[in-house]
């Protein structure tokens, strides 16, 4: 079994990756509504009749293809429906064990992380040394600033993996980050 997380705008590597590794995605699990984290979403959901999970806020951009920003990337979609909404504090089973919902707006109003354990998938709040842009016009800076002092109250051993890049770890980016070391 797997989860997909962001599955981006390759469909047919993910595609061929689950048959390769004989997975079973159980459902889609969405940080964000902007195209280079949604641009798969549709023919994955329409290949393994698998649910979508995205924030209420961030509907319009994955149903809506005119909202995802992917005209600033010269690019299209086709919208594909949410099937279940979440905030902060829901728990979505996988497996033993379930991926906790941390509400992190600022680059969408509708951002999200997951945390599973000791990782946490930040999509594009917390980068390696950086953080998500929020010059987009649904973003804000004040609210991706509470998004990331949130975040830095997670264990210091907790991994990251961004949207984007390396992987990291909060410890790290408490230490090197330097919009981090603001806050």
């Amino acid at each position: 079994e797997c989860v997909i997380i962001d599955p981006g705008y390759e469909s047919q590597r993910i595609i061929d990756t689950i048959e390769k590794e004989k997975l079973k995605p159980l459902y889609i699990l969405l940080t964000h509504g902007h195209i280079d984290h949604i641009g798969a979403v549709k023919d994955l959901k329409d290949k393994y009749g698998i649910s979508v999970y995205i924030h209420n806020k961030d509907k319009d951009m994955l149903e809506k293809p005119n909202k995802n920003s992917a005209s600033l990337y010269g690019m299209s979609v086709n919208g594909a429906k949410a099937d279940y909404f979440v905030k902060e504090g829901n728990d979505i089973k996988f497996s033993d064990d379930s991926f906790k919902v941390i509400e992190t707006p600022g680059h969408t109003g509708g951002g999200v992380c997951y945390k599973l354990d000791n990782i946490l998938f930040s999509g594009d709040t917390l980068f390696l040394g950086s953080i998500g842009r929020y010059d987009f016009p649904e973003s804000s800076g004040l609210d991706l600033m509470n998004s990331l002092k949130k975040l830095t109250l997670l264990d210091k051993n907790t991994i990251v993996l961004p949207g984007h890049g390396p992987e990291t770890s909060i410890e790290y980016e408490l230490n090197y980050n330097p919009y981090l070391k603001r806050l």
